[in-house]
Parts: C-alpha cells; structure tokens; sequence
C-alpha cells in the first residue's frame, strides 16, 4: 500500500475536505472532522454521481444531489435514497501533512 499526500493537516479546516485522485484514477475526500481526517470515495452509490459540493453535518457527507447521506468513518449510508456503502481509506498525519492510502480500508 502506498500512500498519497494530500495538504497540510492545518489546512484543512474542520468541517471542510479536500479532493485527491489515486494512480487508479479514483477520487478520494480527505475531510476533517472535530480534527480527526477521515478519507472515503468521492462517490454517491446511489447515482454514481460525486459528493463534492455536499456538506459535513455530524460526521457525515451528504450528497449535493438527493440528498443521501454517509458517515466519513465507516463509509456506512446513514439515509436513502442511497442503500449502499461507500469505500473508506485509511488516513495518516506524518509531520503535519495528511496522507490517504491508495487502497480502501478491508
């Protein structure tokens, strides 16, 4: 597993995220979360669609589109119309600056 800088972990302000794509060309958002970073798939597993432009609400992203809604920790839906999970990533801060892995979480 190799691991991808994102940004300085200052710079990502809580409640905020920041986009990174793998060498597998899969979108990842980097969030911060009550200072914790969380990384999932930039993707909607109800429509496919991305979730950027979507908000953070206790913990989780909710989809600009419909609405759907996925905890940053698990990856887990927590309400439809999305029924399926989304990948997480594993996160790290190594002297000040997040990295995300470039493969999910088992």
């Amino acid at each position: 597993m190799g691991w991808i800088k994102v940004d300085a972990a200052a710079a990502i302000a809580d409640g905020e995220y920041q986009l990174v794509t793998t060498e597998d060309d899969i979108e990842l958002l980097v969030a911060n979360v009550d200072g914790e970073f969380h990384a999932v798939e930039n993707v909607c597993s109800h429509d496919g669609g991305s979730l950027e432009g979507g908000c953070i609400e206790d913990g989780e992203i909710v989809c600009p589109r419909h609405g759907a809604r996925f905890c940053l920790r698990s990856g887990e839906v927590t309400a439809p119309p999305a029924y399926e999970d989304i990948d997480v990533y594993p996160v790290r801060i190594v002297e000040g600056v997040v990295e995300v892995a470039d493969e999910p979480e088992d």
